[in-house]
């Protein structure tokens, strides 16, 4: 029997009648004056376009929630298509448009209440895919009848994906194949968690359907849910704007993945917080716009990028799931808005400068259009009709689809220097943002016009940002430096089940301490220069901050990951290095070592060690850092960190304590001759 149904929700707080407003500011003084302190504080800063210290929760009153985006979408859609897909490597995308994707939705959410979901936040909803079209439609489903989606990834690992399904006690799982399913099965026939039902995007095999027999979960077909919801219909149930819409897992460094619950009001306001900053100028999305889905939408940056297409009515095409496909669909879709990551705009910039490489006239013409361009932006320009973007850079434009205007990238840090070159080739300002799944994505934002400071940008509209001592560090609020803290209607109410966690990131006044080092810049940006964690000291006291250090490093060209380590008794740092596997054997000939020799060989050659030792030596001293943070020796390991060797985080960060496991024979063997 099905629950009985809530009616919607009218407004009823004070928040949901008004919101703050603020006004925009041309682009040349923003740049000029990203924040400002609010009066009576000594440290506490906001955008320079509020109006009122106060940060904003909304762009419109009639739209708190991710219910209230996608009927906005539609009606601003005018029946224009919402999410595509290819069904082949060389067919073209297939869309659905913004009505097909609601009644699907509608469906699919009346054949889950149908089965005996609940239609309220006491109801969990796994969801276990890759991104594509049945995902959206899972979550539009779970958004429109006030469901809360658990997002559910591969690269988690198998013991942390354990660890959610028991924690959240999932029942219900949507899951997209059967190697998946299989091993969900299994688990439930080792007693691990007892699942009720599994929707699956593929058709499932016979084992699986065995295992489901045996296990006595139901499964059925997300057709056959859409199609038990089409007969029996349910009207939307749509949330408020505190309802909870997720339970997003971060994945960590150390230890089982925290439940980052973020309600309605906290995405919604983390999107009107970005898109106010440049809704009129540098982002000014529209219904036109396109946008290319890779990165994985179990996390919250993805899913706010997609939020601000379908506030607008633009249209989302997903990537075939193959990464490395993925120049094909892109070039096939033709985005106008893309969002990347550090690790992919490394090997972009890499292959581009390796290619020229190979001849002496690319070479000289790429370094002439960067010095050229680079004279442009460094007076707050960005050109894509310049005379150099038709003879060098329009080949580079057009490998991602030749209609790029906006590009975003968070998640880590990227140096200033290739950040500045990919402006200059692409032809765009390249937004850099800053935040964490706690503040539902952003909290900072660079601004056009600044592109020689290295900084995150300013606040965004819906957070205040505060610094606060690390005395053991020596950072201090009152010289503008210390741990960033960020408050507002974008951060989150808690962990999910852990309230200890929560109190230690969450203080009594309601500021989000992100553990990462700021300071504040003559114009008012935000520039991350530490890490309040993961930081040790060396025996003769020295403060080490390996992420840091390892950020410079990583300048080197002979090398595409590193990781930094240091022990209290000893008064050296050791360096485990894996080289670029694509063009490392060409840097060892430049350098005149190792000629005719295998990637494998060169990394295991003593020579070639020292060299690369060397080289990142180097950049470190130019980059300023003192003798003791720099690598006293190296170990070159052939063996990439990788996500599914559980070496690297979902987001592409160190997982230090697995990576010194896997090398602490060789981390040994470097400290032998060392004090």
């Amino acid at each position: 029997m099905a629950p009985e149904l809530k009616e919607e929700k009218l407004d009823q707080s004070e928040d949901e009648r008004s919101n703050p407003s603020y006004e925009p500011i041309p682009l040349d003084e923003l740049a000029k004056k990203q924040s400002v302190t609010i009066e009576g504080s000594e440290c506490i800063r906001r955008s320079p376009m509020l109006t009122t210290d106060q940060p904003i929760a909304f762009m419109e009153k009639e739209t708190r929630t991710l219910h209230d985006v996608f009927l906005r979408g539609l009606k601003r859609s005018n029946g224009r298509p919402c999410v595509g897909w290819r069904p082949g490597p060389k067919e073209p995308f297939k869309w659905l448009t913004y009505r097909e994707v609601l009644d699907r939705a509608k469906n699919f959410g009346s054949g889950l209440v149908a089965k005996g979901a609940k239609a309220n936040t006491s109801q969990l909803v796994g969801i276990f895919a890759q991104n594509r079209v049945e995902w959206k439609i899972a979550e539009q489903a779970c958004n429109s009848y006030s469901m809360v989606i658990v997002p559910l990834y591969d690269t988690l690992g198998p013991q942390s994906v354990q660890y959610i399904i028991t924690q959240c006690g999932l029942k219900l799982i949507v899951i997209d194949v059967n190697s998946k399913a299989k091993t969900l099965l299994n688990a439930c026939k080792e007693g691990t968690y007892c699942l009720a039902i599994l929707v699956m995007m593929e058709e499932p095999n016979d084992e699986v359907k065995r295992l489901a027999v045996e296990t006595n979960v139901k499964i059925f077909t997300f057709d056959e849910m859409e199609n038990i919801g089409k007969d029996e219909p349910h009207d939307f149930v749509p949330p408020s704007a505190d309802d909870l819409h997720t339970i997003c897992y971060t994945s960590g460094t150390t230890g089982f993945p925290k439940g980052v619950m973020l309600t309605h009001a906290n995405v919604i306001a983390d999107h009107a917080g970005v898109l106010a900053a440049g809704e009129e100028t540098y982002i000014n999305f529209s219904s036109e716009d396109v946008y290319i889905s890779y990165l994985p939408l179990a996390h919250v940056f993805e899913r706010l990028m997609a939020v601000a297409m379908y506030y607008e009515g633009a249209r989302v095409g997903f990537f075939q799931g193959d990464i490395k496909l993925l120049t094909d669909d892109i070039i096939a879709l033709r985005p106008t808005v893309m969002a990347m990551v550090p690790r992919l705009i490394n090997r972009i910039y890499d292959k581009i400068w390796a290619g020229a490489s190979q001849s002496l006239i690319k070479n000289f013409l790429l370094n002439r259009a960067v010095k050229s361009k680079s004279e442009k932006l460094s007076n707050g320009v960005t050109t894509k009709n310049s005379f150099w973007d038709k003879i060098v850079f329009r080949k580079i434009q057009n490998t991602l689809g030749g209609r790029l205007r906006v590009c975003v990238t968070g998640a880590a840090p990227v140096s200033p220097d290739i950040l500045n070159f990919m402006r200059c080739a692409l032809g765009i300002p390249f937004t850099e943002a800053y935040g964490q799944t706690e503040s539902s994505s952003g909290i900072c934002a660079s601004c056009p016009g600044d592109y020689n400071t290295g900084s995150v940008g300013g606040p965004v509209l819906c957070n205040l940002v505060k610094l606060v001592d690390v005395p053991d560090k020596n950072y201090f609020a009152k010289d503008g430096k210390g741990e960033i803290c960020a408050k507002g209607p974008n951060v989150f109410i808690g962990y999910y089940k852990d309230e200890e966690k929560t109190k230690e990131t969450l203080d009594e006044e309601g500021w989000l301490h992100t553990g990462d080092v700021g300071m504040w810049l003559p114009n008012g940006s935000l520039k991350i220069i530490d890490r309040k964690k993961h930081i040790f000291k060396l025996s003769q006291g020295e403060y080490i901050a390996p992420e840091k250090i390892e950020g410079i490093l990583l300048e080197s060209p002979a090398v595409s990951q590193v990781f930094l380590y240091g022990e209290s008794l000893k008064s050296a740092v050791v360096l485990v290095a894996v080289p670029d596997p694509e063009s490392f054997e060409k840097w060892c000939s430049e350098k005149g070592v190792g000629s005719g020799a295998k990637y494998e060989d060169l990394c295991s050659n003593e020579q070639v060690n020292q060299l690369v030792l060397e080289d990142m030596r180097s950049f470190g001293k130019f980059r300023g850092l003192k003798s003791f943070e720099l690598p006293a020796k190296l170990y070159l390991s052939s063996e990439l960190f990788t996500i599914e060797s559980e070496l690297l985080t979902p987001t592409l960060k160190n997982r230090r304590p697995q990576i010194y496991a896997r090398y602490q024979e060789e981390i040994a063997e470097m400290y032998k001759d060392l004090n």
